[in-house]
């Protein structure tokens, strides 16, 4: 996606004897995700009538490339609505009904630097968490809030702000602190919830997760299928042998068994740190494999002929990502009142969190919003940590809409996996240093 890039998709025109149509704004249409996105739209007619998909991104090249792909996409699917692109924010979200977000601020080159500036000073490198995850954070809030406010200015009456930016839980505070009709999403809880569907023999939507903490920091502490717990089984039955087996490639087979719950890939970064040093000092930089791949995609779809997603897709990640926000959208537009896991204001669902604090668990959706379920309370290894991060993101939210430098690297002790002063301050000279381009709060 290009730096900065936006893209949005709408709807307008006449539905189903004189009902309004809806329009949806796809904010960072360069990105290589967004054939995903169109397969997702042009598919739920029924629930979500979308008469215009307007793409909009700052990089044009890349927004001429992906837009041809979505348009070649629609047309294949027999949708009779129409692709529009643009370069302009007010054109794209004037009238919007929802606004959907997947932008990257400096593109893959910045996502290269959060990932290798931390090893220089004995930190993990990564995109969304820990110092990687800050400097992405600092340059992401003020560009989201920008957005969402123009969406509350020129957005239709109601308009929805469906934030998928990374670091997504974070942004989605900020958003819901600052007043925005909001929600976030993350494709790893449907990941699951699909990989345990097949496991099981069933439909997805017969598979309810009690998945709890924050984005990109979650436990599945309960499997249910058809409302009867199968985590039991997952665990510990022979049947699922070669699940755990496979399982145990990211998280150890007897951490797995000692906290009776199933860790996100991203609680390796917390409870291997030192592993996951080695192999990220040994090389392996995820944004030099990204970049790569998003060389490929965007010769492929190239081609006039390419009508499909390709098959290298499913190498850039994101799978499942355009049934999660396809699935949010429209249910929020139908208000069916289906259970999806989402990014929300707590209030009460996991009870020994703030009811303030933006969490990541089970809730019902309908044209009010996400509802979030209740559930048990966090156990104390798990509740520890949730609070230690949260503490992190409400700090590093203010950091980047004050552009003190002190708020900073406050925020920055505070991350989990920093903490130390004496590596923190050195680390943070160097994290807005190579940021300043797109830090116009820190360097006016």
């Amino acid at each position: 996606m290009g730096q900065e890039s936006f893209l949005t998709i709408s709807r307008r025109g006449v539905y189903d004897a004189g009902t309004m149509g809806v329009k949806v704004a796809v904010v960072g249409a360069g990105s290589t995700y967004t054939p995903e996105l169109v397969e997702g739209f042009v598919t739920r007619g029924d629930r979500l009538p979308v008469d215009e998909l307007v793409l909009l991104d700052i990089d044009p090249e890349r927004l001429g490339i992906v837009g041809a792909l979505a348009e070649r996409m629609a047309r294949r699917a027999g949708w009779s609505g129409t692709v529009r692109q643009t370069l302009d924010q007010v054109d794209a979200i004037e009238g919007a009904d929802f606004v959907v977000v997947q932008l990257r601020v400096g593109g893959n080159q910045a996502r290269y630097q959060d990932e290798t500036i931390p090893l220089r000073f004995g930190c993990i490198g990564q995109e969304t968490t820990g110092p990687g995850g800050f400097a992405k954070a600092l340059r992401t809030v003020p560009v989201i809030l920008g957005l969402a406010e123009l969406t509350a200015e020129r957005g239709a009456p109601g308009a929805w702000f469906v934030d998928f930016t990374n670091p997504t839980g974070l942004v989605t505070q900020a958003l819901l602190d600052h007043g925005h009709r909001a929600l976030g999403l993350c494709n790893v809880a449907i990941g699951f919830q699909r990989e345990f569907a097949k496991l099981f023999g069933v439909t997805p939507d017969r598979v309810q997760l009690d998945h709890v903490g924050l984005n990109h920091l979650t436990w599945e502490r309960k499997v249910l299928v058809d409302g009867v717990d199968r985590l039991p089984d997952l665990l510990d039955a022979a049947e699922f042998a070669d699940y755990r087996k496979e399982y145990a490639e990211e998280i150890p087979s007897e951490l797995i068994q000692l906290l009776r719950a199933l860790p996100s890939g991203y609680l390796r970064y917390y409870y291997m740190t030192g592993r996951v040093m080695e192999e990220l000092r040994g090389g392996h930089i995820r944004a030099q494999e990204v970049m790569e791949i998003e060389a490929g995609l965007l010769e492929l779809y190239k081609d006039p002929t390419l009508d499909t997603k390709p098959k290298l897709l499913e190498e850039r990640g994101g799978a499942f990502y355009s049934d999660a926000a396809a699935a949010l959208i429209a249910s929020l537009h139908a208000g069916t009142g289906d259970v999806q896991v989402v990014n929300v204001r707590n209030d009460g669902a996991i009870p020994n969190l703030p009811g303030e604090a933006v969490v990541e668990v089970s809730a019902r959706i309908d044209q009010d919003g996400a509802h979030p379920l209740p559930t048990e309370p966090l156990a104390p290894e798990m509740l520890g940590l949730v609070q230690h991060a949260k503490a992190y993101e409400l700090l590093t939210s203010r950091a980047a809409m004050s552009g003190s430098r002190n708020d900073a690297l406050i925020a920055l002790m505070a991350n989990p996996l920093v903490g130390d002063y004496e590596v923190a301050a050195p680390l943070l000279d160097a994290l807005l240093e190579q940021n300043r381009p797109h830090l116009p709060r820190f360097f006016p």
